[in-house]
């Protein structure tokens, strides 16, 4: 099944079953946001689609927002729980150990901006899932990363659903 296919089942299933939404929003950005994990998961373009959705079909942005939030912060939580855990250890386990550039570059992006970096690591891609591996294989506190984790996580949130679910909106109206 190729990406498009997914989106389009996905979002299909979101738009009759409007009721698991949340749901699945909380899962698809805590598969994004875990560094094992989010390599496999097309989560942003499905997510965007479903903001779409929420504004053209009048679903509740903030129950959807909340379960973004959650799913990307405790996906965050857990890959900084793995690095702690792990430290040099993850980079031998797939699919790390097949793309070692993305958590050397996790690494650096950490290691120059700290605190910072985990917040500002939310919003890029593949560092996405790498920044709070890397915090914790270098033992960040963990007060600090979860104040970042938490705080860009709401953002990203609204980044991901709010174009869709309020552009839409917009352009019913007008």
């Amino acid at each position: 099944m190729d990406l498009n296919a997914l989106a389009q089942t996905v979002t299909e299933y979101v738009r009759a079953h409007a009721e698991w939404t949340p749901w699945i929003v909380g899962l698809l950005a805590f598969g994004e946001s875990v560094a094992l994990v989010s390599l496999l998961i097309p989560a942003t373009v499905i997510l965007i689609g479903i903001g779409a959705l929420i504004g053209a079909s009048g679903l509740d942005f903030w129950p959807i927002w909340s379960g973004a939030v959650i799913g990307a912060a405790l996906g965050d939580s857990l890959s900084y729980w793995l690095g702690f855990h792990y430290h040099d250890r993850i980079a031998r386990i797939w699919p790390m150990s097949k793309n070692p550039g993305l958590l050397n570059r996790g690494h650096a992006f950490f290691e120059r901006w700290g605190l910072a970096g985990v917040f500002i690591g939310r919003f890029f891609g593949p560092l996405r899932a790498t920044v709070p591996l890397a915090a914790g294989a270098c033992t960040m506190p963990t007060l600090p990363f979860q104040f970042a984790n938490w705080s860009s996580a709401m953002i990203w949130a609204g980044l991901m659903l709010g174009p869709g679910a309020f552009g839409a909106d917009w352009l019913v109206r007008h």
